[in-house]
């Protein structure tokens, strides 16, 4: 049980951040006018609802964050155990440093990591997707192996996109020197001590990580949404009509 130490932490934003972040980009999308089957996006219109949704999911996101690296810090050192629990954690959080300062440490670094990692995310998913759809096809004939690759290539480019800002932002809620300051300051300080290489420690495990996971949970995605139409057809998703007159750009 012990590999599985600080697990309920990430477990649970995951399942936040994704419902969120889908949700968000589905409405995302409406608002800018698309209509499945009648009026399609660009790639780069789908890819910046990607990045409102992230910036979206990220206010939802951030506490999970805070906790799972305390955790993780205390499980991590032989120190006294500080928290007894998850939600021991959450409860002496606020208590010693508020909702605000407490759960919401990190940020800034967080907005900097999601809104251009999902502007990627979804941007390289959805141009997987369309340059593999069958002339005078949609999204919905693709098989499962199409999904994959797509979400595979969407996870490594998400994590690709601006990893000194999760650097900086694990830095900030688990050491105690960064805890109280800024995003460009914090910045600063690694690129000085540590130069390029230390804020983009970690970056090649977490891509190699991220391909085959990221990979899921769109195959996961697409197969939930054909599943949901099948008792409702007003399910609707983008479907992305192939034809010779719909660009890449808008």
């Amino acid at each position: 049980m012990s590999l599985y130490k600080g697990l309920p932490a990430p477990l649970m934003g995951s399942m936040a951040e994704n419902s969120v972040l889908f949700l968000s980009y589905s409405e995302v999308r409406k608002r800018l006018g698309e209509k499945p089957g009648e009026k399609e996006l660009t790639i780069f219109e789908l890819a910046c609802s990607g990045a409102v949704a992230g910036g979206i999911a990220s206010f939802f996101l951030n506490p999970f964050e805070v906790i799972k690296v305390q955790m993780q810090v205390m499980n991590s050192s032989n120190a006294v155990r500080q928290y007894n629990g998850l939600i021991d954690c959450v409860v002496q959080t606020v208590q010693k440093e508020g909702i605000v300062k407490g759960l919401y440490r990190g940020q800034t670094s967080l907005l900097l990591r999601e809104i251009p990692g999902n502007f990627c995310w979804y941007g390289v998913y959805e141009s997987v997707c369309f340059s593999q759809i069958p002339e005078g096809g949609t999204k919905r004939d693709l098989g499962i192996s199409t999904h994959l690759l797509g979400g595979a290539s969407a996870g490594v480019a998400y994590w690709t996109a601006f990893y000194p800002a999760d650097t900086v932002g694990s830095q900030i809620r688990a050491n105690p020197l960064y805890a109280n300051r800024g995003f460009v300051l914090v910045f600063l300080d690694i690129l000085r001590t540590e130069g390029w290489m230390g804020l983009y420690r970690g970056w090649g495990i977490t891509a190699l990580r991220a391909a085959p996971a990221h990979a899921l949970i769109f195959a996961m995605y697409e197969k939930t949404m054909d599943f949901f139409r099948q008792f409702d057809p007003q399910v609707e998703d983008s479907i992305h009509k192939r034809s010779g007159s719909i660009s890449h750009s808008s």
